[in-house]
């Protein structure tokens, strides 16, 4: 009966898994018909798309360590209750600063939701239980197959629907959460669990909303003083945060997590093969249409193998680490999606869309086993925390990936167009305007610039990923176990 009800459970916890990731990208494709019928500026549009991941990567880490405090389950439903409230509300906004405002309202519910999912997994299935590993898996297939295939569901209900229905689909799957969540899910927390400090939470949010703001003003190109300030300040704002949390006797993040190498590796691995999707994702995505000339339902439905993949290695994962130590499978599974990074180097189409899908199969070792790896390190009652620093690992990946390597998109972009077009979008936009010989030319010139683009892009990719691979593999010879940190 036990066992029974911890599956029902975990199926219950992949409900808020699956909506939070999906809610981040579905919006992406569903943009320019609701700043169509809102009359959202260009501006207004960015903060629209960009609200709700800013604040769930500021305060993952706040709510992480508050559900060790009050409950992780208390949390969670607290969290569901607003997200259903707030998806409701945003289906039906009547304009963009009341957009804006509910996804950053959604982006504080989605912070609680997915640590809390993580950390009662955790408490479900014990330390030594064998199904733990599979119920990992689960869990991380849920969350980076939901990111991947946040705009093939996009795409196919905007076919048939308004834009708002891509938040009103977050409705029924918290619904069912908040009436089966009280009966299938165990309530835990830390026994002694401190107070919550007030100081360490405003230092975490600042550093981390200035530090992803300078990264998303970076990739936008144009002037460089306000992003260059807002990193500093936010460089300084974070040592300061760390500074506090090693004073600390109950931190808000446990830093002594950082003293297993393995431990560290897996995080650093976790935010470098973020930055190597995101990065490759964001350029396929706009190849396929812009350089295709594909519809944004052909292009979606194109890209779900990258999902796809991510849902295989995560899924297999635990049997491949019954025959070879975790560390190693990460470490070949990212070699692997290096493999998948080169073969995006021919420019083909069909090997392109098989490159995006063995990078993506090539990552699920390292989000099913290394988030393991993560949360084994820890007591029960530092759970939350672990979960939080994973989480935050995953968006600081994705926010960077976008940035950094669309910034070096944009830059071979220019320069294989002699500095005449800032983008691809801005060509074709530009071709509608010329006479036929002309714009025929200029969309030639750009598509192959942009082709270019998009193979550097791979190439740096699949440096990053071998480098972590090396590095995962490395951690291995030196430490072959995560040490439990003592709670």
């Amino acid at each position: 009966m036990r066992l029974h009800r911890s599956w029902l459970g975990l199926t219950i916890l992949m409900l808020p898994t699956l909506i939070v990731a999906t809610d981040i990208t579905a919006l992406l494709l569903a943009l320019p018909a609701l700043s169509a019928d809102l009359g959202a500026s260009a501006v207004e549009q960015l903060w629209i798309s960009d609200s709700y991941g800013l604040t769930v990567a500021a305060l993952v880490i706040t709510m992480g360590t508050l559900g060790d405090r009050i409950g992780r389950r208390r949390l969670l439903l607290i969290g569901a209750a607003a997200f259903a409230g707030l998806s409701l509300a945003a289906a039906f906004a009547t304009g963009p600063l009341m957009l804006i405002v509910i996804r950053a309202l959604l982006g504080v519910a989605g912070a609680t939701l997915t640590p809390s999912t993580l950390a009662l997994i955790t408490t479900m299935f014990g330390e030594h239980d064998p199904r733990r590993g599979r119920a990992i898996a689960t869990w991380a297939t849920c969350q980076f197959t939901g990111g991947a295939l946040g705009p093939v569901l996009a795409g196919l209900l905007l076919q048939h629907f308004w834009w708002g229905s891509i938040f009103l689909i977050a409705v029924p799957p918290m619904l069912l959460l908040l009436l089966t969540g009280p009966f299938l899910l165990p309530e835990h927390r830390a026994p002694q669990p401190g107070r919550l400090d007030p100081a360490s939470v405003a230092l975490s949010l600042t550093a981390v909303l200035l530090l992803i703001f300078a990264l998303k003003q970076a990739s936008a190109g144009g002037q460089v003083a306000l992003p260059a300030a807002a990193f500093a300040v936010g460089a300084a704002v974070g040592f300061a945060f760390v500074r506090r949390q090693h004073r600390l006797p109950t931190p808000l993040l446990d830093l002594r997590l950082l003293h297993s190498r393995t431990f560290t590796a897996v995080l650093v691995a976790l935010v470098g093969a973020g930055i190597a999707m995101a990065g490759t994702g964001l350029l396929v995505t706009q190849y396929l249409q812009g350089v295709r000339g594909l519809s944004p339902v052909t292009a979606a439905l194109l890209f779900a193998p990258m999902g796809l993949g991510v849902a295989a290695g995560t899924m297999t994962a635990p049997a491949l680490a019954r025959r070879v130590p975790p560390v190693t499978a990460i470490a070949g599974g990212l070699a692997v999606s290096a493999l998948g990074s080169l073969l995006m180097l021919t420019g083909a189409l069909p090997l392109i869309l098989t490159g995006i899908t063995v990078l993506a199969l090539g990552t699920g070792p390292l989000f099913a086993l290394g988030t393991g790896l993560v949360m084994n390190a820890v007591p029960p009652s530092r759970a939350g925390s672990a979960a939080a620093m994973s989480e935050t690992g995953n968006y600081f990946g994705g926010s960077l990936g976008f940035a950094l390597l669309g910034v070096l998109a944009t830059v071979v972009y220019r320069s294989r167009m002699n500095d005449t077009s800032d983008s691809l979008a801005g060509a074709l936009a530009t071709s509608r305007h010329l006479p036929t010989a002309q714009a025929a030319t200029l969309l030639a010139d750009a598509r192959h610039a942009f082709t270019g683009s998009l193979q550097v892009t791979a190439l740096v990719a699949a440096l990053i990923l071998a480098a972590l691979a090396l590095l995962v593999h490395t951690t291995r010879t030196r430490e072959p176990a995560v040490t439990q940190i003592p709670g």
